[in-house]
C-alpha cells in the first residue's frame, strides 16, 4: 500500500470523500479538521491534502470508506449440493451460474464443503479477498450444525477447551446447544476464526456427533439474516464498509468518541 503525499498530484481529500457519498465538501473539511478522517492510518487535518484513490486506504470514524465504483461485494447463500468454485471437472452444480447473475468476473472469498449451506462471500476485489481469507486473519465465522445425538454440556465444554484432531488441537471461540430439532440429534451453534477444511465436522465427529447439517450464517461482519438459499444480493454501503475496515485493519485505528 503506497503512502499519500501532500504533492499535487492526486485527488484532493474532501473531494474524494464527498465523491463517496461521506458528505459533502464542506462537511468533510469539517470532519478533517476534528480529526475523524484518517489516511493510511495517520489523521489528516490538512485541507489540501492529496491522495491516489486507487491506493491509499481512507477511513473516517475509524471505518474504511470504499472509494471504488467498480468493485463489487456480494453475499451467496450456497445452497447444498454446490461446489464452492468456478467450475467442476465431476460436473457437479458451481458458482459459474452466479457469476452469470451477477455479471461481473468475480470469485469466491473461502469455501463452503457442497453440501454446507449458507454465506460465501464473492467479490472481484483481490485485495480484499486475500485478506480475509489469509489463515492468519482469524475471520470469525458462526456456525448451526445439526448432529447425531444428544449433546450434553460436556460436550459443549469439550469444544471450547479443545478438540484433539490430526492436525491438532482445535477449539471453538464460542459454542451452545441451541434445540433438539428431531428425536436423536441436536442443533448446535459454534463460533470458530479456524479456516482448516470441514473443521466443524472433523471436531463434531471426533466427539461422537456426527454433523447431519450445517450451515454458516455469520462472516466477520457478515451476516446471512433472511437471504433466501440460493439467491445473492450485493452488500449495502454499511456491509461494505465494515468488509473493508475488517480487511485494513492494520491501516485503521478507532476513534475514540
Amino acid at each position: 500500500m503506497s503512502e499519500s503525499t501532500g504533492s499535487s498530484d492526486g485527488e484532493r481529500l474532501q473531494k474524494v470523500l464527498s465523491q463517496a457519498g461521506v458528505a459533502s465538501r464542506r462537511h468533510a473539511e469539517i470532519m478533517m479538521s476534528r480529526g475523524r478522517v484518517q489516511v493510511n492510518g495517520e489523521v489528516v487535518t490538512e485541507m489540501g491534502r492529496r491522495i491516489h484513490p486507487e491506493t491509499d486506504i481512507v477511513a473516517v470514524d475509524g471505518s474504511v470508506i470504499s472509494l471504488h465504483t467498480d468493485r463489487v461485494y456480494v453475499m451467496l447463500h450456497k445452497p447444498a449440493g454446490v461446489v464452492s468454485t468456478m467450475s467442476d471437472e465431476k460436473g457437479r452444480p458451481d458458482l459459474a451460474a452466479y457469476e452469470r447473475e451477477i455479471g461481473q468476473r468475480v470469485f469466491n472469498v473461502g469455501r463452503l464443503d457442497a453440501e454446507t449451506t449458507g454465506l460465501l462471500l464473492m467479490t472481484n476485489d483481490g485485495e480484499v479477498a486475500n485478506r480475509v481469507s489469509h489463515p492468519s486473519f482469524d475471520v470469525s465465522k458462526v456456525y448451526t450444525a445439526v448432529v447425531t445425538g444428544d449433546v450434553e454440556p460436556a460436550v459443549i465444554q469439550h469444544l471450547l477447551s479443545g478438540v484433539a484432531l490430526d492436525d491438532g488441537v482445535q477449539k471453538a471461540d464460542k459454542a451452545k446447544l441451541l434445540d433438539s430439532p428431531r428425536r436423536g440429534t441436536s442443533l448446535v451453534e459454534l463460533t470458530l476464526h479456524s479456516g482448516k477444511n470441514r473443521i466443524v465436522r472433523r471436531m463434531m465427529e471426533a466427539l461422537g456427533h456426527p454433523v447431519q447439517q450445517l450451515h454458516r450464517r455469520q462472516f466477520g461482519p457478515l451476516h446471512l439474516g433472511g437471504l433466501a438459499g440460493g439467491k445473492w444480493r450485493e452488500l449495502t454501503r454499511v456491509e461494505t464498509s465494515e468488509l473493508l475496515t475488517l480487511a485494513y485493519r492494520d491501516q485503521v485505528s478507532r476513534r475514540k468518541k
